[in-house]
């Protein structure tokens, strides 16, 4: 059974933001208490992070579709809805983010690191935060922003100083064991090793980590067995080192070949060449890998490499290695640039910035994007004619209808507001009056103004005396 993923897809949604209460305050004596509908819940963030407890993307991919939480609606009484709760997703450290067209969203690396991958949406507000000195008593609440939700992809390059590379069966499984703490599984048969192995080396005051790469055979870059896999996870390493079988029963290979078929698919997946090779001659506690080593370590040498003789058997050569690697290693991390302190960079909106777009397509349809616009429409009840009538007094103050009858539109054309796969469409009228107005002026409530109940039958019932006199010929009332 499979317990080692590198490489996910996952689908990831937030939660929808709450819709917001249209509520008037009712008590004893108070018909008509002014609003008081609450304003939605924010809906739950989807957000990655670092956990170095986490070694493997197995769960994603036995789960794949991930959600977070719903805002909750507003009520009456003010009463605001409670936020979704975000789902907080661990993953290993080395983890890159991407989109489904392979561009990188986040390289995930240190613990704790984060990156939101879908953002909840906007909890809708109550009529109670509506609520003006023009708009006393609103009739509506805005709805509920939908969550953000789309697929992503997880890769896993394995954070490690080191990278161990070489043939199935050269014994970089052996020699991890060795150096570390690290129990991979060793036997006589190639492709032993299926999943990388991480191992902790001391060697002095330096500790540094060590990657056993599995599965790099000639044509490894263009997926030939397991390396196109795993080739990724030596891409943070380092330094290289070639571990090369000196005592292996294969007649067509030989150590030097092999050293350079490696190095041949290293440069065929790029982004290696800066990184320093070491040379491992392994197996030398076998006569034939000994004198093999002693003929092929001029050639090697003569090439400008680093070569170290062991025997992960024996246990010989070891201590040497070690500290070779952790000198390089030291080296490197000494190199690195020091990390900065997160600048904080504001940047203004320019002043003739109208924070949307108007353009006019083949087909005659003018398209509005924008993000205050297509938020409005989103949280917009097109049921509610006084709603429709507010979108279209704040679409008028953001300055959307000049910029409409600047790139052209005329009275009945169509205009679309949004994605073409998501878009709110109606015919522009300027002006646009939406049926709200025959409500009275936006936002006002006729009943405040209305007489009360008890004069209201007063005169209902004086009315009806008068037509009932009216009946007798020649009445006039007084």
């Amino acid at each position: 059974m499979t317990t080692f993923v590198d490489r996910v897809e996952l689908h990831v949604a937030a939660g929808n933001g709450g819709h917001g209460c249209a509520s008037v305050h009712r008590e004893k004596f108070k018909p008509l208490g002014g609003p008081d509908g609450g304003n939605g819940g924010r809906g739950g963030d989807v957000i990655l992070v670092v956990d170095q407890s986490i070694t493997t993307l197995l769960d994603y991919h036995h789960s794949p579709h991930r959600k977070a939480t719903n805002g909750k609606p507003g009520e009456g009484g003010n009463r605001s809805g409670k936020d979704g709760q975000d789902l907080i997703l661990p993953v290993p450290d080395g983890t890159v983010v991407l989109d489904r067209n392979g561009e990188v969203l986040a390289d995930l690396v240190g613990h704790g690191t984060s990156y939101v991958a879908a953002e909840g949406g906007r909890g809708g507000l109550g009529n109670a935060a509506l609520a003006s000195a023009r708009r006393k008593a609103p009739g509506f609440a805005l709805l509920g922003e939908p969550g953000r939700s789309g697929d992503i992809v997880l890769e896993l390059k394995t954070v490690a100083d080191v990278a161990l590379v070489g043939y199935p069966s050269a014994g970089k499984s052996s020699l991890i064991s060795v150096l570390s703490a690290a129990k991979p599984k060793i036997a006589d048969y190639p492709f032993t090793t299926l999943v990388p192995n991480l191992g902790v080396v001391t060697a002095g005051s330096t500790v540094y980590t060590i990657a056993d790469v599995p599965g790099l055979i000639p044509g490894a870059s263009q997926g030939r067995g397991l390396g196109l896999e795993f080739l990724r996870h030596v891409e943070r390493c380092s330094v290289l080192v070639h571990v090369l079988d000196t005592a292996t029963l294969e007649s067509d290979r030989d150590p030097v070949s092999d050293l350079d078929v490696i190095e041949e698919e290293l440069k065929q997946y790029g982004g290696l060449d800066d990184r320093p090779r070491i040379v491992v001659l392994n197996k030398i506690d076998i006569p034939d890998g000994q004198d093999l080593a002693d003929m092929i370590r001029p050639d090697l040498e003569e090439r400008g490499y680093r070569v170290f003789e062991v025997s992960a058997v024996a246990r010989t050569g070891l201590k040497e290695l070690s500290f070779a690697l952790a000198e390089i290693v030291s080296k490197a991390r000494a190199a690195k640039p020091k990390e900065e302190a997160t600048r904080i960079v504001i940047r203004p909106k320019a002043v003739d910035d109208a924070g949307f777009t108007v353009t006019r397509e083949e087909d005659g349809l003018f398209r509005v994007r924008g993000e205050k616009p297509e938020r409005w429409v989103r949280q917009t009840d097109f049921n509610n004619d006084e709603a429709v009538g507010y979108l279209a007094d704040r679409l008028s103050r953001l300055g959307v209808e000049e910029e409409l009858m600047k790139a052209g539109a005329r009275a009945g054309d169509g205009v679309a507001i949004g994605p073409e796969d998501d878009a709110v469409v109606f015919d522009w009228e300027p002006t646009m009056m939406a049926g709200a107005e025959m409500l009275g002026r936006r936002g006002e409530d006729h009943r405040f103004e209305a007489p009360r109940p008890a004069a209201q039958r007063r005169k209902d019932r004086d009315a009806e005396r008068d037509e009932a006199l009216r009946e007798f010929e020649g009445f006039e009332p007084f």
